[in-house]
């Protein structure tokens, strides 16, 4: 029987890559997008259909949901790819940013998963994949602490659902991804300033112009993420978290060989 996949944040990146692939590998897929209206690519494949959803909506989750359950019949897994990032000193985040940090990485998955829980439990079947970073796991980035936190929030909120689904017969998966080529995730960053204080700018500059001139040889294909996607949607790969990826896995190595302090004490030093 034909598989169904709900991927959010699927109109460009990481989330459209995994449209293309499980529909070449003949899935269903529901691609959900905040702006249908302009996508083009996904719209010419038979076995996509696109929906509307802006994941901080309490309403477009249920209605999508509802509408790409009624389009298949049966949903079997789930992607929470939908994400978005705030850097900059804390000291100076509007609270609209803090919301909306929390609101786009933590608040949608929980949407997301309570609206898709129903369908899961009457099918005894069903599987989250949760699209974390290796920041979900240890931090790398100075004044990343709000996407850092938003990232720590879902891997704890996706361990902690894994007593209450089990016994249900639903599978929670967390992907810890590095930085990747072909994505917009730097351009949509928001950042939190204040030209009066020039406190934080040493650090700050720094991780703005590691951000803008990233050697592309350092970057992850993202394909290596999308594979590893379709191997815990299809069970070859079967691991509660798959970190993927160069970086994280190398930063992972490094955190995991020394105490905490020696660990932020070297991570500065990259900064300052």
């Amino acid at each position: 029987m034909q598989k169904t996949i709900f991927i959010t944040g699927a109109s460009s990146g990481l989330g459209k890559l995994t449209a293309c692939h499980f529909a070449a590998n003949g899935w269903n897929v529901a691609a959900t997008m905040r702006s249908p209206e302009k996508e083009t690519e996904l719209t010419q494949i038979k076995n996509i259909a696109i929906f509307k959803l802006d994941v901080t909506s309490p309403t477009q989750v249920r209605e999508a949901v509802a509408a790409a359950i009624n389009a298949f019949g049966k949903i079997d897994v789930v992607v929470n790819n939908a994400g978005v990032g705030a850097y900059g000193p804390l000291e100076f985040a509007k609270e609209e940013t803090i919301d909306w940090q929390f609101n786009v990485n933590v608040k949608g998955p929980i949407q997301v998963i309570q609206a898709f829980l129903p369908h899961f439990r009457e099918n005894k079947s069903g599987m989250f994949i949760n699209i974390s970073s290796f920041m979900g796991v240890t931090t790398a980035v100075p004044v990343g602490s709000l996407y850092n936190m938003s990232k720590f929030a879902l891997e704890g909120l996706t361990e902690g659902l894994y007593y209450e689904l089990k016994p249900l017969g639903i599978e929670l998966r967390l992907v810890e991804q590095g930085g990747s080529s072909g994505n917009n995730f730097k351009d949509a960053v928001i950042w939190n300033e204040n030209p009066a204080v020039t406190d934080y700018d040493v650090i700050t500059n720094k991780v703005k112009s590691l951000m803008s001139h990233t050697d592309p040889e350092l970057l992850d294909d993202p394909q290596i993420i999308v594979d590893t996607i379709y191997a815990l949607a299809t069970k070859q790969i079967q691991q509660f978290r798959t970190l993927v990826g160069a970086s994280g896995q190398g930063l992972m190595a490094m955190r995991n060989s020394m105490p905490i302090e020696n660990y932020l004490e070297k991570m500065e030093s990259f900064f300052v």
